[in-house]
């Protein structure tokens, strides 16, 4: 294997961003749904965890779907019917409509990247993966930029209900293009779904990358989060948050070929390291201001935090345990999303008394214990074996 087809990273790339492009449709408009049903934003910000939770917790279920039925097929189902419910969640009336057919719609989306990751993991070479896997996430770039502008953009002159209905539409059409790409072969171990569980579970090396991946969501995922209606209560517009929020996806897009290119020269604890220290910067720079200029220097450093940090974690997630290679990213997956939601939840209250200094600060000191260890860890691993052909 010398790497997956372009015809594949294109397909793989078009379903990281519709689903990111769900995801980071939200926050920009979380002022403005909570206005449009009466509701405070605190709320709103709750109804959003649900999501993060749900497109969390759902992510071990698909690696065993994934693993029984098929990458292809997992993402295909799974974008189909998460198209459906975002579409029904544009008719939501109140803030319990909305989280519940947002969560119904993260859970369905929530397949769609790492079925897209456990492919590259079936597909390629590992030595060569992690440049794939930022390619991979070039999609979820675009998807970030352009719901974070187009979000806010469109909550102001339309209404916000339009962008589930976009994504939703989006999935539909995606799930049926999904059917020309090849289903990579697998290697069925035998036993129940619980034995890769098991193999995880004795694993101290496989349980701290995915302690990362907790540490990582609610420190990269919820900032980002956090970010939009922090610079509204300071006084930008939902348009000018969205557009700066939207720096962090041309961020990402800017630093991934770079990441790309030096993840074949330096060693990985270095990118983590990299990204740890632009995070720690990041957050100090919202924790000191709120204004507008703080949110444009932040949403950069975050870009190139999430490239550098998050690209080699994530790639370290499909090396750990290859023989339980779908479980481990999965979990990975959902852990991640599972600490942004659980950030989510502990910030809506003090969301609500704008206090975004204090929830910015927590940020940065998590940050900093989150990239001494995963990059000191990462400096001393090494795989127990050479990597198989496919898992």
């Amino acid at each position: 294997m010398r790497g997956a087809r372009p015809s594949a990273i294109g397909l793989l790339q078009r379903a990281a961003f519709v689903a990111t492009f769900d995801r980071f449709a939200m926050s920009p408009m979380l002022v403005a749904i909570a206005y449009d049903l009466g509701a405070p934003v605190g709320s709103v910000v709750r109804a959003v965890g649900v999501y993060f939770l749900v497109y969390g917790l759902s992510q071990p279920v698909w690696g065993v779907v994934s693993d029984r039925f098929g990458r292809v097929n997992t993402m295909r189902v799974t974008l189909l019917l998460a198209g459906i419910c975002s579409i029904i969640s544009a008719a939501s009336g109140t803030v319990l409509a909305l989280g519940i057919t947002r969560g119904l719609a993260g859970g369905l989306f929530g397949a769609a990247y790492p079925a897209a990751l456990i492919y590259l993991g079936d597909t390629v070479r590992a030595d060569v993966r992690q440049r794939d896997v930022t390619r991979l996430m070039v999609g979820t770039a675009l998807g970030t930029a352009l719901a974070s502008v187009g979000a806010g953009v469109v909550a102001d002159l339309l209404t916000w209900r339009f962008m589930f209905v976009l994504t939703g539409l989006a999935a539909v059409v995606l799930a049926a293009r999904l059917g020309a790409l090849p289903e990579p072969e697998r290697e069925h171990h035998g036993g129940t779904f619980l034995r890769p569980i098991g193999y995880v579970a004795r694993s101290p090396i496989t349980l701290f990358v995915l302690l990362c991946a907790l540490a990582e969501g609610a420190v990269l995922l919820g900032t980002i989060t956090l970010l939009p209606p922090a610079l509204e209560h300071a006084g930008a517009s939902t348009t000018v948050a969205g557009l700066v929020t939207g720096v962090y996806g041309v961020s990402v897009f800017a630093f991934s070929p770079f990441v790309g290119r030096f993840s074949q020269r330096w060693h990985p604890s270095r990118l983590i390291g990299l990204g740890a220290l632009a995070a720690v910067a990041a957050c100090l720079s919202l924790t000191a201001s709120q204004g507008v200029a703080a949110g444009l220097v932040a949403a950069i450093l975050l870009g190139l935090a999430w490239t550098a940090m998050h690209s080699s974690l994530q790639t370290w997630a499909t090396e750990v345990m290859p023989v339980a290679r779908a479980t481990v990213v999965s979990f990975f997956a959902g852990l991640l999303f599972v600490g942004s939601s659980l950030a989510a939840v502990v910030a809506s209250g003090l969301a609500d008394e704008g206090r975004y200094d204090v929830l910015f600060a927590v940020c940065a000191a998590l940050a900093v214990p989150l990239g001494i260890a995963a990059a000191g860890v990462r400096a001393r691993w090494r795989p127990a074996g050479p990597s198989p052909a496919r898992p």
